[in-house]
């Protein structure tokens, strides 16, 4: 027994020191196998999460789509743009008209008065003024300005003016002055409609000219900008078909003045 003590108790501190070593080995493994349990059921979430998302597209697939989203855009515009553009040129070709119809009529009542004005260098037929004379005299002028209201050669205004015998309206005057007065009026009422109708041609003019330069600026972005989608590999959107050839030139020259 002495002998055995004697051997074993000198080796005991190393047998000791080998046991801790042994169990803090022990006690860290299963701490660190605690722990990534720990972790690995606290992030089961977020490696659900992960696993349920897609991958994030490459970036060649997010600039198609990019350019798909901005051609699509600028595709719409641009067919507005041109709708916006070719009702306007409809129009100022309908005011062109207006103005050219306008025109002719002005040009006839001018001849018109010219031929009047003609007749008054003879001297004026002599009739008995008598009240009776008078009185048809009144009529016939009140006859002539009716004519020319339902015309549309006399606005309301001046037929009452007629009526009223104001404004120039001399019911005394002889017929021959009178419809040379009646023509003068009836001449100068046209070239007032026609100074407004060039008015309104030349504004839808400046509207189309306008509608035409900005239908030009987004066909163009829109084409370019389909043919960069074009280049990345995507493919046009639908709206492209309309961006057929449609004229967005200049619509011409509006209707010059006269004084």
């Amino acid at each position: 027994m002495e002998i055995f003590l004697s051997q074993v108790l000198p080796e005991a501190p190393r047998a000791a020191v080998i046991w801790l070593l042994l169990l803090a080995v022990v006690i860290a493994a299963a701490a660190a196998i605690g722990t990534d349990r720990g972790r690995s059921w606290f992030d089961g979430d977020g490696r659900i999460r992960r696993a349920a998302l897609p991958d994030a597209p490459p970036a060649a697939a997010t600039e198609r789509q990019e350019l798909t989203r901005y051609a699509d855009e600028v595709t719409v515009a641009a067919d507005r743009a041109g709708t916006a553009a070719r009702r306007w040129r409809d129009q100022w070709s309908a005011a062109a008209e207006e103005a050219a119809t306008a025109w002719v009529a002005y040009e006839m009542a001018e001849a018109q008065l010219r031929r009047l004005d003609a007749t008054t260098a003879l001297p004026a037929p002599r009739t008995p003024r008598t009240p009776a004379e008078y009185a048809e005299r009144e009529r016939h002028l009140h006859r002539s300005a009716l004519a020319a209201y339902w015309r549309g050669d006399l606005t309301v205004a001046e037929l009452s003016d007629v009526f009223a015998h104001r404004d120039g309206w001399d019911p005394r005057l002889h017929p021959v002055h009178q419809e040379v007065y009646l023509a003068r009026r009836v001449r100068d009422s046209r070239a007032a409609r026609h100074r407004a109708a060039v008015d309104r041609e030349q504004a839808a003019w400046q509207e189309a000219e306008a509608a035409a330069v900005a239908a030009r600026s987004l066909r163009q972005e829109a084409m370019e900008a389909l043919a960069r989608l074009t280049a990345a590999g995507g493919r046009a959107p639908e709206e492209s078909a309309k961006l057929l050839p449609w004229s967005t030139e200049p619509v011409g020259q509006p209707a010059a003045r006269f004084v």
